[in-house]
């Protein structure tokens, strides 16, 4: 009776304060290499999937394509019970928009999406692109097979869906193919206006745009590298909101940029031997991607990606040239790596998917005091907080304390002045919410 009566005493300690979960490992595991070659191939071989190509025939373009991977999203709804809602998107795109849109075209997205228990309103969105392009981003019929840009983080998705659809999660999942985005990131907006017009509560979104090659044009091969890219704060944020920002800081602690962290905390507990490399940049130089329209309109997106591009298997007409083999062919995507990478993204969106929200307010005192002070609004659910903190030139966060049954901090003798902190939500199973950085200042 004595040891049954500790057993409950220290149950749930463990469980908010648990470091590790084993429904993780299990989902790593369960994540394939051979499903991913195979659907890769599979996208290879529509020949092209330019948004501007074919869409009658069954068997080539991108309207054959996006009809795959519909009927893929449908299988795996079927193998759940009718687990994902599945579903088209779409909008029209006029000839002229701009000059890569030569004639009038409907951009088709496909969407799954796994409904939460608790918050079917809140998503979490896991991304791939659907289309190809070759050396001319207008050459609609050339053969554009797009293996690593970007069947792999379309396969990458797909298979997301097939293994954490045999869970339950408070908060919804997205998974989806997003269309147009060689032509102008026509995919991304269409969805991130669809999520407006039906008021969706978006969590972040984790765009994947080639997740296959491990071997760079700089000469180096790396099958665990792979590079984070984020805004440093919201384009949408009011010149009130950037004035205090000049005086109170966060020019690095943006929902993007917390959204990154939150990644490459999970996977360096989660998968120690991979290597996330955190850019603080929107995207590479001068270059977009589809997290960008959801930036834009003021959510949480980042793109994975990997390490060490290789020029000329991207945006090329397949030829060889001065001895060079040109164009992005299945044969140079590894599967392993982008099973790999794929795992990073499930891990991630089970473990958001399963943390309560955010605090919705952070209010953070200290002003010429010897200790910081924080409040923050209850968020129902929750088991408890974690207070950060770190260095204001540290990449990540340093240091953590728990909360139980209370939504206020004093850290004594720490001075307010010289580090950044943030308060995440923690469930009763151990999994946070993305941090979120003082927002409102205590008097």
């Amino acid at each position: 009776m004595k040891k049954t009566l500790l057993g409950l005493l220290f149950l749930f300690p463990i469980l908010v304060c648990a470091q590790t979960d084993d429904r993780i490992y299990d989902i790593i595991d369960a994540i394939s290499a051979e499903r991913i070659q195979t659907d890769v191939t599979k996208l290879v071989n529509f020949g092209t999937r330019h948004t501007l190509s074919d869409t009658i025939s069954q068997t080539r373009g991108i309207g054959a394509a996006r009809r795959w991977i519909k009927s893929e999203f449908e299988k795996t709804s079927k193998a759940c019970g009718d687990c994902l809602e599945v579903f088209y998107q779409k909008d029209l795109v006029k000839k002229g928009d701009n000059n890569r849109i030569v004639k009038d075209v409907m951009v088709v997205n496909v969407v799954a999406i796994q409904r939460g228990t608790k918050y079917p309103n809140r998503f979490i969105i896991m991304s791939g692109d659907i289309d190809s392009r070759v050396s001319d981003p207008n050459d609609y019929t050339s053969d554009s097979p797009g293996a690593n840009d970007n069947a792999s983080g379309m396969a990458g998705t797909m298979e997301a869906a097939r293994v954490l659809s045999k869970y339950k999660f408070e908060n919804s999942i997205i998974y989806v193919g997003l269309s147009g985005e060689e032509q102008g990131l026509y995919g991304g907006k269409g969805l991130t206006a669809h999520a407006k017009a039906n008021g969706w509560e978006i969590i972040g979104v984790l765009n994947n745009d080639m997740i296959g090659n491990i071997k760079g044009v700089d000469g180096i091969i790396d099958n665990r590298e792979f590079r984070i890219f984020s805004e440093p704060v919201p384009p949408t944020e009011t010149e009130k909101e950037r004035k205090a920002r000049r005086f109170y800081g966060g020019e690095v602690d943006g929902i993007s940029r917390q959204l990154v962290r939150y990644v490459y905390q999970t996977t360096k507990t989660y998968m120690p031997e991979m290597k996330p490399m955190m850019v603080y940049r929107l995207d590479r130089f001068g270059r977009g991607g589809h997290h960008r329209p959801f930036n834009d309109a003021g959510f949480a997106g980042i793109r994975i990606m990997e390490a060490h591009e290789n020029y000329t298997q991207q945006h090329q007409d397949i030829r060889t040239e001065d001895g060079i083999a040109y164009g992005d062919v299945l044969e140079h995507v590894n599967f392993e790596y982008a099973r790999k990478l794929t795992a990073v993204n499930a891990i991630n969106l089970a473990s958001i998917a399963w943390a309560p929200p955010s605090p919705k307010e952070v209010k953070i005192g200290g002003i010429v005091e010897p200790s910081a002070r924080l409040e923050w609004s209850k968020v129902d659910g929750a088991a408890g907080y974690k207070v950060y903190w770190r260095d204001t030139t540290a990449p990540q966060w340093q240091h953590s304390r728990f909360i139980e049954n209370a939504t206020q901090l004093t850290l004594k003798g720490i001075v307010i002045d010289n580090s950044f902190f943030g308060v995440s939500s923690v469930s009763e199973d151990g999994f946070e919410s993305p941090v979120v950085f003082p927002n409102a200042i205590l008097r």
